[in-house]
């Protein structure tokens, strides 16, 4: 499961890291979360930095679909929301820390983990192109002008997940898929199952305040170490 990370790094430290043009307005999220516009990069348009909704909504979906915020690498080939993003539209999820939250007695204790010195990482992600079944109609009828004939279409993304390695089991049974600096372009070109296995590498994870659960709070105050 992954439904909350973090990525604020300066543009030029993103530019250098991916080796993509990156927009000078990149704005900070200590608080990533579902249906936001968050930072990815697509096999489409590999040397570049854009912008999509986090919760893929696949292209037959009806307007009322829900964003699907995770795909599990083990049917990532078989569900038909993710089979056909899997073979022609991958990202790498941008991000510097993921959250997670950890059973307590006295409830749930929210960690934020990363890479030992905090360095940015890319997640496996999968992308996709939704266009609303309707739009607003029936003004042109009325005699008044009609609405802009503008592009509706939502570029949206969701993150893979996989079983737990032994650090994130003490979290959460599920961690999402985070790529090797050299897995990263293999899994723009190549959607091998390989890269789809439990991160190998060390991690850290610290406490972090229970403001995190809100999507409202969304700045440093957020990924600063507590007690717990």
């Amino acid at each position: 499961m992954c439904g909350r990370y973090s990525v604020f790094l300066e543009p030029r430290e993103v530019a250098e890291r991916f080796d993509v043009a990156v927009p000078d307005d990149l704005q900070p999220h200590y608080n990533a979360a579902p249906s936001q516009s968050l930072p990815v990069v697509t096999n489409h348009d590999p040397d570049r930095l854009s912008h999509q909704q986090w919760g893929l909504i696949p292209a037959w979906a009806d307007d009322g679909f829900q964003g699907l915020i995770n795909a599990r690498a083990e049917t990532v080939t078989e569900k038909p929301a993710f089979a056909d993003a899997y073979e022609r539209r991958r990202c790498l999820v941008v991000a510097d820390g993921y959250y997670e939250w950890q059973a307590r007695d006295a409830g749930k204790q929210p960690y934020r983990i990363t890479l030992p010195d905090e360095e940015p990482f890319a997640m496996a992600g999968l992308w996709e192109r939704w266009t609303p079944e309707t739009t607003q109609t029936g003004l042109s009828e009325f005699g008044t002008d009609g609405p802009d004939d503008g592009d509706d279409t939502v570029e949206t993304f969701t993150v893979v997940t996989t079983e737990a390695n032994e650090f994130q089991s003490e979290y959460h049974h599920r961690m999402p898929v985070v790529l090797a600096p050299d897995e990263e372009r293999e899994w723009l070109a190549d959607p091998s199952p390989d890269l789809l296995d439990p991160y190998d590498g060390e991690m850290r994870a610290y406490p972090v305040s229970a403001k995190v659960n809100s999507p409202a709070n969304d700045s440093p105050e957020v990924i600063e170490e507590v007690d717990a």
